[in-house]
Formats: C-alpha cells, structure tokens, sequence
C-alpha cells in the first residue's frame, strides 16, 4: 500500500498542482538550526605558570565556560561568564591529525590551583529554534580536561598518580577513528590518533574513585599524565611512589625507560590496574599525537625497515619487540585476559584467592590461604594481566619463562582468559590456554606491587575492607 503522502503527491501530479506540495512539506518540517558546543584543551597537560588554550566549535554566539577540578570535593576554580563563540570546520583527518581549531580562550594556570584532574565545561544557550517551530530555550554542553602538574618549583609529595590518558586517546572515536575497529566509522581501525579533538576520558570509571577514597582519607597526591613521565620527568623527582590506576594499557618507551630508572634507583611503583604496559605507541607531534600500530604490525614503517623492531608498536610483550611487560610490572596480558567481560567467565566470582597470607600485603586484614576477597565489588574485572604458573604443593610460582623476575611473589590470583578473536593473530599464541589475574610484589631496585585487574578500585569505591587495608599497606609502606 503507497503512504498517504505519496498518494497525495499522485494525485497533485494528476491535476497539475504539484507545486502544492512544497509549501506543505515546508510547513510540515522545522526549520531550526542545531544547537551545539564541543571543544579541547590545547595541552591535555599543563603546569602553574603555563597558558592554558581552550578550542571551542560551536553554533551560538557566547559560550559560559567552567573548570572545576574532580577529588574529594569538587572545586570550582575558574569560569568566564560568556566568551565569543564560532562555528570552524572539521578536517577529515581530525581523529589523527587533530581539529585545528583556533584558541577560543587562553587563561594563564595561576599558583594556587592544586595538582589534579580538571573537567572543563562549555555550556551555550539560545532562545528558541525556527520562527514557527522549537520556539522554547534550548541549551547544550560539552566538556573536555586536562591534568594539572605540579609546580616546577613546588615541593614534591611523596605519591604521584599518573593518570592513563594514552588510554583515554586511544579509544577516542571522536571524528569516526580510534585505535579500535568496533567504535570506527565503517568498522576500520585507525594507528594514529590525536589528542586535539574533543576527547573521551575514562577518568570517572577508575581514578575517580581512587582519587575520591585517597583524599578523603588524607592521602596527597599529585597527578601526571602518561606522556608527562617522558616528557616532563622532572614529575619523577624526589617521589617515593609512583601510581598507576585502571586501565593503564598503552605506553611509549620513554615512559617506560624514565620509570625503571626511577625503580633502579630505590623508587617504588604501584599498578592498582590491569592490562597496564600492554601496547607500545610512538608519540608524536611533540607528545599531542599517538601511533600503534597493535595487530597490523606488518603495515609499520619500524617493521619494514628491519633494523630493530625495538620500537615496534605493537604488544610489548610481542617477540619482535623482546622486552614484555612483566619486567617492569611483574605480569603480562598474554597470560591474563578478561573476567567477566567479553563473554569469558561470565559466572567468576570477581574475586582474588589468597596463597600466602604471612606476606606483609595482608597485615590487618585477617585473611587466611585459601581465603577469596573483592567479590562484592568485582575487584578482579574486565581486563586482567598475569603470568605464566606452575603449582607446587597447591600453592603458584612463575615460571619466569615470559619475563616475570625472579624475585616475583604471587600473592593472589583469580582465573582470566583471553577471547578467540582476541589472540588469534598473534603468531605464537596457544590455543585453549588459560591465565590468571595475579596479584603480587617483586623488587628492582626498588618494590613493585601489582594487583594484576583494572577493577580494583571499584573495591574502594565500594568500602571494601580488604580491599582498603591492602591499598593503605601498599601506600604506607612503599611512600616513606
């Protein structure tokens, strides 16, 4: 049966009134403009005494802007009342090469503003849409952040938490690319993404957590990115400890050059993550841009070149980049993989089993061997990283085949395993093989703690008294 809308346009067309149709169709639809605001920040990290630059696109012709920094209690620190609004065009290689949108606001970053997580929100209004149609108010938002890094000439606290911003950018699709083929436009995956376009942090799934149950306990922090410890390693000196939250999954060399420098030379390191260290990128445009390659390997130029795959952007625990992550963290992805995601152990308890208690991680806590903890908040979640285990007389070892040092503990684990379609492509992977989240300490100099999940913050967020205490050993004892 034809619409009623085509009937009446067979109709007009029979008798000659065809032209008719146009003013209704006009009267029928609304002529109202989209409202909208987005932006970024210039520099995704900044220090007191820098120029902070906003970049704003938008519809309306004033936008209110506010910065509020996210802890304990958020804070308002700035806002600007309106400032002049613009409408740019988007290039289409804006998920790589950035938006090249010009400054919209430049604040210089004053003393007082304390080390942290900044959430900057735009926020416009007009009084209506078409003349005939939407004639109400209509607002929009938008968003974007940046980390504060402490003062060049500020005392240092003895923790620094660097935030897992690369990760951030990574699955950024904003423009149609991130790293990822399932958020890209048409299903492809990029290998370069910028960090001048409106951003999508995951700040608020694990950080924020962390960062709200430390302060409100009155544990100071000051905060980085992750391209701050090889661009900025001056934030290395004079800590005790360095933090890393989450989901903490694509690193560059230097990064990780700058921080085993910290280790070897007595410094500690925290990974309350998962999945950490997994991919190596090559940062670029000083830092505002990231290449990985990952699974395509072959397509990178480092590849083609065949002098060293040292710097190949792919897994670092590939065998053509020869160094895996356990040398640095303890565990690896390649024998972790996912707990109750991607549709692997769907039925997993979320929690860790405990193997030797007597260790100095589980003072206070009154856990037993054989003991599990975490359930309740799914501590081990999502991403989990491991290492290769051989059972002696019911208790795990490393068998340090895959890069675990040999002074590495294994404290906790829980089961994890890869999905299929995950690891297919790696030409040394094994079918039907099974991994752990692990959970331990090991020394380089100095001490490393990991606890093997992304999830464990959510622990904290969830009160979770084992959880809590183990987070306060680890803190009290690897800060002093």
């Amino acid at each position: 049966m034809r619409s009623p809308r085509l009937a009446l346009r067979s109709a007009l067309r029979l008798a000659g009134l065809v032209g008719l149709l146009r003013p209704w169709r006009a009267f029928g639809q609304s002529e109202t403009r989209e409202l909208f605001v987005e932006g970024y920040a210039g520099r995704h990290s900044v220090a007191p005494g820098d120029t902070l630059t906003l970049h704003l696109n938008t519809s309306a012709p004033k936008v209110a802007v506010e910065i509020r920094r996210l802890g304990a209690k958020p804070t308002v620190v700035w806002t600007s009342g309106e400032v002049p609004g613009a409408e740019h065009p988007t290039p289409p290689d804006a998920s790589s090469h950035g938006c090249r949108w010009p400054a919209a606001v430049s604040i210089p970053v004053p003393a007082d503003w304390r080390s942290g997580y900044y959430l900057v929100t735009f926020r416009v209004r007009d009084n209506g849409g078409g003349p005939f149609f939407h004639r109400g108010p209509r607002t929009a938002e938008g968003s974007c952040f940046f980390v504060l890094r402490p003062a060049r000439d500020a005392k240092p606290r003895p923790i620094l938490l660097q935030l897992s911003t690369h990760t951030y950018n990574a699955y950024n699709n904003w423009g149609g690319f991130s790293l990822y083929a399932y958020n890209g436009r048409g299903g492809n995956q990029g290998h370069r993404v910028s960090w001048q376009r409106p951003p999508l942090p995951q700040f608020a799934n694990w950080e924020q957590p962390f960062v709200e149950w430390a302060e409100s306990n009155g544990i100071e922090l000051d905060y980085a990115a992750n391209g701050d410890l090889e661009f900025h390693p001056e934030v290395l000196q004079g800590r005790r400890l360095v933090l890393s939250v989450g989901h903490d999954e694509y690193w560059s060399a230097g990064m990780r050059r700058n921080l085993e420098a910290f280790l070897e030379g007595g410094g500690n390191v925290a990974f309350f993550s998962g999945n950490t260290c997994c991919w190596q990128v090559r940062p670029e445009d000083d830092g505002e841009a990231l290449t990985c390659w990952k699974q395509n390997y072959h397509s990178d130029p480092v590849y083609a070149a065949r002098q060293g795959q040292a710097t190949l952007s792919s897994l670092w625990s590939h065998h053509l980049v020869g160094n895996p992550e356990n040398r640095l963290t303890g565990v690896g992805f390649l024998w972790g993989g996912y707990h109750r995601s991607h549709g692997q152990l769907m039925d997993g308890s979320g929690a860790f089993t405990v193997h030797r208690p007597d260790h100095w991680l589980f003072e206070g806590t009154g856990l037993k061997r054989g003991d599990a903890f975490g359930a309740q908040d799914t501590v081990v979640g999502y991403e989990c990283d491991g290492c290769e285990l051989e059972w002696r007389d019911g208790l795990p070892y490393p068998t340090h085949k895959d890069g675990t040092p040999e002074s590495f503990e294994v404290l906790g684990t829980a089961p994890a395993q890869w999905h299929p379609d995950d690891c297919q492509w790696y030409d040394r992977w094994e079918n039907g093989r099974k991994g752990h989240a692990v959970l331990g300490v090991h020394r380089r100099g100095g001490t490393v703690f990991t606890c093997g999940s992304t999830d464990w913050a959510h622990g904290l967020r969830g009160n979770d008294p084992a959880v809590v205490r183990i987070t306060r050993n680890v803190l009290d004892r690897l800060s002093r």
